[in-house]
């Protein structure tokens, strides 16, 4: 399985997570686009992650560069293909789009920003993903929905090696969306049984429509709590606990309801070993702390 990182923070946060990316030989560095940091936490920084992509676009060489993912009302169709193309310009074809339905309602309340309901949301998200795929092939075929529209037309530049992703932890209508659009699908961390369970529904969905499923990358991310060290991992949870006001006993227990590989010793490996049986070939560690020096035991945890 390859490893990648997600994070998220200032300039000099995400420079150094990305050089510190290819230093690590990690595959990839993704950024999540929020306008609230944490959920009701305005002092706290938030940027946006398309800008600091471009940004790091010229500051990286080889590592892949991915937004996972961008709430569909954060931008109309036009302005995400038009940015996505520029990305992928900028970066020599290293770019990869997520786009999704949102869910931290208190960023679209905040910021005045439209926020229909969730039915909604998943019909604007298949729209917008119609209308990348229209606009990002030559035949100029155009696209006409209820929410979107692209005229008959080859809107140039064509993009070098541009993907698009779908990610989520729906059951199915973003496993049928993932096979019928994405170039990856980020399928987030769960137990074996349910992550089998959503990559076969995309790849079934993939081969309904005359796509070849294995040409679908399947990946997942978790937060990112674990080390070798038993005192170091206990270190990195007091942490999370402190600034997501909970316990560590708690965090510990929903991690291991919800399949997150985590933990100290050989365990958030074998977790992750797990995933990688039901398929998953790419994982995001997300590693949203202060310090980046705490990176490194966190990877280390998850290499065997």
């Amino acid at each position: 399985m390859d490893l990648a990182v997600q994070t998220r923070g200032s300039w000099d946060l995400v420079l150094a997570a990305a050089r510190w990316a290819e230093d690590r030989g990690l595959v990839a560095l993704a950024l999540p686009d929020h306008y609230l940091e944490r959920g009701e936490s305005p002092e706290r920084p938030a940027f946006d992650h398309l800008v600091h992509l471009a940004g790091l676009a010229r500051e990286t060489s080889r590592i892949e560069l991915v937004s996972l993912l961008s709430p569909v009302t954060f931008r109309h169709p036009a302005v995400f293909l038009k940015m996505a193309i520029t990305l992928d310009e900028v970066s020599s074809g290293r770019f990869t789009l997520g786009v999704g339905t949102g869910w931290l309602t208190e960023e679209f309340t905040m910021f005045g920003l439209p926020y229909p309901d969730l039915a909604t949301r998943f019909e604007m998200v298949e729209e917008c993903l119609a209308y990348l795929r229209a606009g990002f092939s030559q035949q100029g075929t155009g696209f006409e929905g209820r929410h979107f529209g692209l005229a008959p037309f080859d809107p140039q530049p064509q993009p070098q090696n541009l993907r698009l992703l779908v990610g989520g932890g729906g059951k199915r209508k973003t496993p049928a969306l993932a096979g019928r659009y994405a170039d990856e699908f980020n399928i987030y961390a769960c137990p074996p049984d349910q992550y089998v369970a959503k990559r076969e529904l995309a790849e079934k969905t993939a081969a309904d429509v005359g796509r070849d499923p294995g040409s679908i990358l399947f990946s997942s991310a978790s937060p990112a709590i674990a080390a070798r060290n038993e005192s170091d991992y206990r270190r990195l949870l007091e942490m999370l606990a402190g600034r997501t006001r909970s316990t560590p006993d708690h965090i510990e227990m929903v991690y291991r309801r919800r399949g997150y590989p985590h933990g100290s010793g050989s365990q958030p490996a074998e977790m992750l070993a797990a995933l990688e049986e039901a398929g998953c070939r790419r994982f995001y560690p997300q590693m949203f702390l202060d310090n980046p020096r705490d990176f490194d035991l966190i990877l280390d945890a998850y290499r065997p």
